[in-house]
């Protein structure tokens, strides 16, 4: 069976400011209608971030909107939700991120074979003179791809 992936919402925000070392897959435990809100897109995460308690890993600012079909009982939309990795796997980002400047940001959050999937990154933080140098090499790539296309013609 062909793996089937769609991406439902991608933070580019956190590619811009941080240097993004590892990726951890893993799983989101959700609750009834935050599944189907979250299959329709309707959810938020522009400053979101995780922390590690008492050896689970919490996604938190993560911002699902209620379901609008739903019933009176409808899920809480900014309660912290727990990401499921293995205890190796957790370990390991523990002591990434005891490190200093290292912090845990979600990147992507997708559907897998019908699955609420999330794509976890171990990141350091940009300084000022990095984004500027990330800008500085978007634009130079960009005008050497225009050249290129200019030339064929």
């Amino acid at each position: 069976m062909a793996e089937g992936r769609k991406i439902i919402a991608e933070n580019r925000k956190a590619r811009f400011d941080y240097f993004i070392e590892d990726t951890y897959e893993c799983g989101i435990a959700l609750e009834g209608t935050e599944v189907k809100s979250f299959k329709n897109g309707n959810i938020s995460f522009p400053d979101s971030f995780a922390e590690i308690i008492n050896g689970e890993v919490w996604v938190k600012n993560l911002h699902i909107s209620e379901y609008p079909f739903s019933s009176i009982f409808n899920h809480d939309p900014d309660r912290p939700k727990k990401l499921l990795l293995h205890r190796e796997e957790i370990k390991k980002i523990t002591r990434k991120v005891e490190e200093k400047g290292y912090t845990l940001v979600p990147i992507q959050f997708y559907l897998k074979d019908g699955k609420v999937k999330a794509s976890l990154g171990v990141c350091k933080g940009k300084k000022q003179y990095d984004k500027r140098a990330t800008i500085k090499s978007r634009d130079i790539d960009r005008e050497l791809q225009r050249e290129f296309r200019n030339t064929g013609r």
